[in-house]
């Protein structure tokens, strides 16, 4: 997730999700590409071997890009784009960044959930793996919290509206804006306890590189998240 990709996860997720028929338990897993992503051994883990501290900052960022991938493939139609829950399904958000949270999600994504019968949740693990598993464990864990977004979103527009003037010639102080970005990014906390929530400042701050593009494409992000947020 450098800054010249010309998408982010935000505008990804709505790509992936246009046109999606909402179900519960029909979903047919659809592969992942994680070839970029370090093995992690046969034996399934019980604890996210992504996160930054373990892997560091490089790895961590692939296996949230392959991680929103997978989410928005698989997972979104039951789970909410964003991982945020209509309440059709649990709000994976919530859950803890931690041993406990990673166990009970690996277990839910490895062999699925059934109740009376039915069939809430397909099993993913064989088909996706464990790889699949663990980037998009890293993902949801990322997730905002959605509130604290919607709390800044007067200043996200105003920063918004600035950057995509700056990208058309207009004058401004490229800098300042994305300093600004970034301590926003820095006050908006993930649900799950991890300790960086990759919401759109962050993103909006990380695709900022001094040239007409990266403004435009910060513009676009802070556009589509802020379009979400409402």
């Amino acid at each position: 997730m450098t800054k010249t990709r010309k998408t982010s996860l935000v505008t990804a997720g709505f790509v992936a999700i246009a046109g999606m028929v909402y179900a519960h338990g029909d979903v047919a897993p659809q592969p992942i590409n994680t070839d970029a992503l370090p093995d992690v051994g046969e034996e399934w883990l019980i604890e996210n071997p992504y996160r930054a501290e373990a892997v560091g900052e490089e790895v961590w960022l692939k296996a949230v890009e392959i991680g929103s991938s997978g989410f928005n493939q698989n997972c979104a139609r039951c789970h909410g784009l964003g991982a945020i829950s209509g309440g059709l399904a649990p709000d994976l958000r919530f859950l803890e960044a931690e041993e406990y949270g990673d166990d009970w999600f690996m277990q839910r994504f490895q062999h699925g959930y059934t109740q009376n019968g039915t069939t809430k949740m397909p099993a993913f693990g064989e088909i996706l793996g464990q790889k699949a598993g663990w980037a998009i464990r890293t993902y949801i864990e990322t997730r905002p919290d959605d509130q604290m977004v919607t709390d800044r979103a007067a200043r996200l527009t105003e920063i918004r509206d600035a950057l995509a003037a700056m990208s058309t010639g207009g004058a401004g102080d490229e800098a300042a804006l994305q300093s600004d970005l970034q301590a926003i990014a820095e006050g908006i906390e993930t649900l799950s306890g991890a300790p960086v929530a990759v919401s759109i400042a962050w993103e909006a701050a990380r695709a900022l590189n001094g040239a007409a593009d990266g403004q435009k494409h910060a513009a676009e992000i802070l556009t589509v998240g802020l379009s979400a947020a409402h």
